[in-house]
């Protein structure tokens, strides 16, 4: 197949339930759109939407890339020649890291329908499906508990938890969390860099009996050489999210000794799938496991993610919940979600459907 045409656009994908975190709150969403046509008619879809406050990246910046003149250079191109297409985009598209990522995306969708396989099994898929956790904002106790009866009403088996702005009151929502519903329901923190060192022991010492699966970044990014001296107990469950954003990164991370127990992987601030795969190659051979994450995202992204996190061994936790709470999308089909469980099915490439 070859590339005919490739266009770009902006959605308003807007959001039901404003949330939340240690650092902003969220009550809209934009998603930038790719779509790649071949000439078999054939069509592949990417999509990005960057956290400024993690990639330095507006949603401006990466369509200001996405120009007709900087993607001009694709067309004509074979799809099979898939290796080749994404090692240039990494280059083409330097400036952006979102943009990378979006271009990547629809390639690899529009290549796998041509080859008629799933992305996961393209990857070399080693997991069928897999909970994924579903994210309470930061708020007050009462209202935590209520949308957590919400959620795990709807089966969802594993609850992430927004803390970083108040740590009384970060302890007091875990410890309510499980005297309303015991162990019935796992439980992961995200504390979006918002402690210190001392208080992060000081939350551990006071919920860590309370099995508490994993702490994403709970220091600022900048600070991981504070991580390598945290106690054993502690590090084996934090996860690197801010201090983790591309290649270079996890290698540092990992280098003993290690920084962290797990890295968390998003599509959205590494560049794409090519080098989601090389950070979590990384993990894989220093035995750091992996959770892969998302920003507020339409389902196309949310399920390349899945594809490819699902076609690594290592993954242990999946938080792709980024569309859930879209007030509308631009596409059906793509991940399965029953009961809290994710899995990808068998259509080919990321198996979306246009509205």
């Amino acid at each position: 197949m070859r590339i005919t045409e490739i266009n770009i656009r902006k959605e308003n994908l807007s959001i039901t339930r404003p949330y939340t975190i240690a650092f902003k709150t969220i009550d809209s969403v934009e998603n930038g759109i790719i779509e790649i046509i071949a000439d078999n008619g054939l069509r592949g879809y990417g999509a990005f939407n960057p956290s400024y406050e993690v990639v330095g990246e507006k949603l401006e910046d990466a369509m200001g890339v996405l120009t007709p003149g900087n993607i001009e250079w694709l067309i004509g191109k074979d799809t099979n020649e898939i290796d080749v297409l994404c090692e240039a985009v990494q280059k083409q598209f330097a400036a952006s890291v979102t943009a990378r990522t979006g271009m990547e995306m629809a390639l690899y969708d529009l290549f796998c329908q041509g080859i008629n396989k799933p992305l996961a099994v393209y990857l070399g898929q080693k997991i069928k499906s897999m909970p994924t956790s579903i994210t309470i904002g930061i708020k007050n106790v009462e209202e935590t508990i209520e949308e957590a009866k919400e959620y795990i009403g709807k089966k969802f088996k594993i609850l992430k938890i927004k803390l970083g702005i108040s740590l009384e009151e970060d302890i007091e929502r875990i410890i309510k969390l499980r005297e309303v519903f015991g162990y019935t329901v796992d439980i992961i923190v995200d504390a979006n860099q918002g402690y210190d060192e001392q208080g992060l022991m000081e939350f551990y010492r006071r919920t860590g009996s309370l099995n508490i699966l994993l702490i994403e970044q709970p220091l600022r990014r900048g600070n991981e050489k504070i991580m390598t001296t945290l106690p054993a107990y502690i590090k084996k469950l934090v996860a690197a999210d801010e201090s983790l954003i591309n290649p270079r990164d996890a290698e540092s991370l990992s280098a003993p000794p290690k920084a962290c127990g797990y890295f968390n992987i998003k599509l959205m601030k590494c560049g794409g799938i090519t080098q989601a795969l090389n950070i979590a190659g990384t993990a894989l051979n220093n035995d750091i496991g992996l959770m892969w994450g998302c920003n507020d995202e339409s389902l196309i992204s949310i399920t390349a993610a899945l594809h490819t996190a699902f076609a690594c061994g290592n993954t242990k936790f999946i938080d792709l919940d980024g569309s859930l709470d879209l007030a509308r999308d631009v596409m059906a089909g793509g991940f399965i979600l029953k009961d809290g469980i994710m899995s990808v099915g068998d259509k080919a490439g990321l198996g979306l459907i246009p509205f």
